[in-house]
């Protein structure tokens, strides 16, 4: 069964606002909140689902994406972007999304819940995004292609594993917040007696503090690296385009989340063909004996050569669709676009004095005057009745 659509998800129409998408998520998040649907495993994946659906629906950029090219303009088939696909915690939607509720970083429902957010109060760090572009082919973007590139980025220290301690034993729980990682204080207002919940400023929300740091990454649980990435470039897409890999940014420190990698399109021109949209132009050259006798010849295609029939008396400039020679769509719900050839009929720079004699009398035939009637329209004419079928 496929994904299901982000904005069905948050049960909102297209057009909903930044305003109506953040009511629509904290709807959804109360109703299928673990705290009030305890051991509710359906409840669990419904409340990421609907983490997922905000988090793309939420960026202007990620919203066009997804809005253009659906799930698969969203990399890895359209994974939770921030958080490496399906992998993600409940901590890590808390982190991520806190701010929504006012819980800054912590979990923001313990009020509503009667408290238990502490399991879900340590801040988790998060590495930053990086950007890479990848020139594609026209014949890699039709039939999609996998690319490894080499990344230099941040990763995780191989001495500490990414937890900035020198060992296992090199910890000790936070006197401040006593290893919740967050603080309460009790406040009385008109209302009453309110609760709020900060990051413990002491240890930056982690619960714990290293008393013995690693010597390789300063405690920081992340070094200078590289890595080799394989990033799967779906059919169909376009320059200018970007994909994102969720968790293959840069490392955090001390064993957060890792940022993204945004992969931008850049698309090599083609020696054939011109690119608009999904269809493909192409320019077709022939002699002007087989423009007025007609004549079956070959036009190469992106897929290969394919024959095509010329009949006697085409004109110069006239169109021929080839349905489905073109790109596909990204999504592939429009199917593949067309190969649009123009006839070019090739006049000779130079004549033999035989040639000439023979071109004069043949010019001199009632046949050979011009004689355009209603049916030979403009090129412009004939490209815009073409992209309108």
């Amino acid at each position: 069964m496929g994904k299901r659509d982000f904005y069905e998800i948050l049960e909102v129409g297209k057009d909903a606002t930044p305003e109506e998408l953040k009511k629509a998520y904290r709807k959804q998040a109360i109703r299928f909140h673990p705290d009030k649907n305890p051991g509710n495993k359906e409840a669990e994946e419904k409340f990421k689902e609907a983490a997922e659906a905000y988090e793309i629906l939420s960026d202007p950029k990620k919203r066009r994406q997804y809005d253009q090219f659906g799930h698969a303009g969203m990399g890895n088939g359209g994974g939770f972007s921030g958080f490496g696909g399906g992998g993600m915690s409940m901590e890590d939607i808390f982190s991520h999304f806190g701010d929504i509720f006012g819980g800054g970083g912590s979990d923001p429902f313990s009020s509503f819940f009667g408290g238990g957010g502490g399991r879900r109060g340590r801040t988790v760090n998060r590495g930053s995004n990086l950007r890479v572009k990848v020139k594609l082919s026209l014949e890699e973007i039709a039939q999609g292609v996998e690319k490894k590139i080499k990344v230099n980025k941040y990763i995780a220290c191989s001495s500490c594993h990414g937890s900035g301690a020198k060992d296992g034993s090199s910890y000790s729980t936070c006197s401040t917040c006593k290893g919740t990682g967050h603080i309460s204080r009790v406040t009385s207002t008109f209302l009453g007696q309110m609760q709020t919940t900060s990051t413990c400023p002491n240890c930056g929300g982690e619960g714990k503090i290293i008393t013995d740091k690693c010597t390789k990454c300063a405690g920081n649980g992340i070094i200078k690296g590289e890595e080799v990435i394989a990033i799967r470039i779906p059919a169909g897409v376009a320059e200018g385009m970007q994909l994102s890999m969720g968790g293959k940014g840069n490392a955090a420190a001390r064993g957060g989340i890792a940022g993204d990698l945004l992969i931008q399109i850049e698309e090599l021109k083609h020696e054939l063909f011109e690119r608009d949209g999904n269809h493909l132009m192409y320019e077709h050259y022939i002699t002007f004996t087989d423009a007025a006798l007609g004549v079956n010849t070959e036009v190469p295609t992106i897929d290969g050569k394919v024959k095509i029939k010329i009949e006697p008396g085409t004109q110069s400039g006239k169109i021929l669709r080839l349905r489905g020679k073109g790109l596909p769509s990204v999504n592939g719900y429009e199917g593949k676009g067309d190969l649009m050839v123009t006839i070019l009929i090739w006049t000779p720079k130079s004549l033999t004095k035989e040639e000439k004699i023979i071109l004069e009398k043949l010019g001199e035939s009632h046949n050979f005057q011009p004689a355009p009637g209603n049916r030979e329209k403009s090129f412009f004419s004939r490209m815009k009745d073409y992209f309108e079928q």
